[in-house]
């Protein structure tokens, strides 16, 4: 059912295209009504239009904070028109139908974010905004509801059609009540800002695109934005086809992953796990040490770096197959490099996020949601319990904490074999530790065969694992490979042992006390 535009309501912050629209209501024969910043940008602009308190015959009061709260606007919005008895009674109380709401609500976001004293977050909670917008979204099947500037382009090449259409209509009406929830959302987390785990919890995201499809081609997928945290969901695009679900959460664990480093980082994922990461004064050869643990992982895999994109380093990166590449930004030589490879996407993310900086984290189970606050855990040199008769040379010490920090972004049993701020092998995902412990030293081994160094590139490393060590196997097998110093987090019944083996072969060992398991 097409239903024509009489009367029209328009109330809004973001002014972008209302006056088109209005231009455009005006010729359809629309009368319209409007309240304040709203009406006199209409009257500047010379478009007839009636302010509400005048249609009323009620003033704004409180400061503004009652105005169309009133039945004269309610009644018009929420009027059933092919009911007798709601038409008995417009007609009885001088009630007009509106036909068309236009409302964007109060930045309550925005003053958040601008650091605005509690009083004028406060200010900034619209209520008659919302209550207009329900309303017209309730009554759908005779008002339309706008809520946003890019509706508005649809809602004019309607109007040349006699009116609007049922499935506009209904289409508009959800994306009002996902609105109005979002905006509560925002403000319900504002007033439990305090409370990390509230007795419920409110998800609000914005889609940003739908994927082709999920993990798998026959799951559908779509991506969501639900911060500024700088990263995969805030990043810009540059250049390549779309990502998929699998390439964007690649990325956010190779951003992720980056971010922890302070001199200039290289960092490879292959189905979310790190296969090389490095550290070195320049991006290039943090490339050529990230690259060589583990080159044949390394094809068709994300890389990140946290500083911006240099043409040497492009060039490096343009010899092997990627899929994505990720930094804070990129020069003007990087850029034409990377131009050559059409299908390769660039995200430029503008700056490096901050991994201490607090975040929720929220994960999907049967039936439910896991909430945890997001793994900003930091240790010091100063804060390592060394547990052996040898301590670790400076050195290893270096190594052995870039090691348990690269650690954290490999999923459990996760081991990590470092030498000189470089990756030597990655043991990830196992569920036995020993195992993780083989893994990665057949990955050095592979490497070093790769790059003709020898017989592994784990020999003379460090190693660090995600979690204690319950028995000794595991570190046994660490020692193998060529470790000569362990990092882990202790705290298992066999500690005794552990150190005992350690001290056998006359290795260092340091305890963290904090675990990184990532599941």
């Amino acid at each position: 059912m097409v239903v024509p535009i009489r009367r029209a309501l328009l109330s809004v912050s973001d002014k972008t295209g209302l006056l088109p629209l209005a231009r455009a209501l005006v010729a359809h024969g629309t009368a319209l009504l409007s309240t304040g910043g709203t009406a006199r940008a209409l009257m500047d602009a010379g478009i007839p239009v009636t302010e509400v308190a005048d249609y009323t015959g009620i003033p704004e009061m409180l400061g503004g904070r009652v105005k169309t709260l009133v039945p004269t606007i309610h009644g018009g919005i929420l009027a059933r028109r092919d009911d007798p008895d709601h038409a008995a009674q417009m007609v009885q109380h001088g009630i007009h139908p509106i036909d068309l709401v236009c409302v964007n609500l109060y930045p309550f976001a925005a003053t958040v974010h601008s650091g605005a004293p509690n009083m004028d977050c406060i200010e900034a909670i619209d209520v008659g905004g919302p209550a207009m917008i329900r309303a017209a979204a309730k009554n759908f099947d005779h008002v339309s509801v706008l809520t946003c500037p890019a509706q508005y382009e649809a809602a004019i090449g309607m109007l040349a059609h006699g009116g609007t259409t049922a499935e506009a209509r209904q289409t508009w009406a959800a994306d009002a009540f996902a609105r109005t929830a979002a905006y509560d959302a925002a403000i319900a987390g504002w007033f439990l800002r305090d409370q990390p785990f509230p007795p419920h919890l409110i998800l609000s995201a914005t889609r940003r695109e739908v994927l082709r499809y999920g993990e798998n081609p026959h799951q559908q997928a779509a991506f969501y934005t639900a911060s500024d945290r700088p990263g995969v969901a805030s990043a810009r695009q540059v250049q390549g086809k779309s990502l998929s679900y699998n390439n964007i959460a690649d990325t956010d664990a190779a951003y992720e992953c980056v971010s922890e480093f302070e001199q200039p980082a290289v960092v490879i994922v292959k189905h979310g796990n790190p296969c090389g990461v490095a550290t070195a004064p320049t991006l290039a050869e943090a490339w050529v040490l990230a690259l060589r643990c583990d080159p044949v992982s390394a094809f068709g895999g994300v890389v990140a770096v946290n500083r911006t994109l240099d043409g040497a380093t492009a060039e490096l990166i343009a010899t092997l197959f990627t899929e994505v590449v990720v930094a804070p930004d990129a020069d003007a030589d990087a850029r034409r490099v990377l131009s050559a490879k059409r299908n390769l996407r660039v995200l430029l993310a503008g700056a490096v996020p901050d991994p201490a900086a607090p975040a929720m984290q929220v994960r999907s189970v049967a039936g439910g949601y896991l909430l945890q606050t997001r793994d900003g855990g930091r240790i010091s040199a100063a804060q390592l319990v060394i547990a052996t008769e040898r301590a670790p040379e400076p050195a290893e010490l270096r190594d052995l904490m870039f090691a348990f920090r690269v650690c954290k972004h490999v999923k459990s049993n996760a081991i990590v074999y470092a030498r000189d701020g470089a990756t030597t092998g990655i043991g990830a995902g196992q569920m036995s530790r020993v195992d993780s412990a083989r893994i990665a030293g057949w990955k050095g081994e592979a490497a070093a065969r790769e790059a003709g160094l020898g017989p592994s590139l784990t020999a003379g490393s460090v190693v660090a694992s995600d979690a204690f060590f319950p028995f000794a196997d595991g570190l046994e097998a660490a020692i193998a490979a060529g470790a000569t110093a362990v990092i882990q987090p202790g705290g298992s019944v066999r500690d005794a042992d552990v150190v005992a083996a350690a001290n056998r072969a006359g290795i260092a060992m340091v305890l963290t006390g904090m675990r990184h398991f990532r599941h």
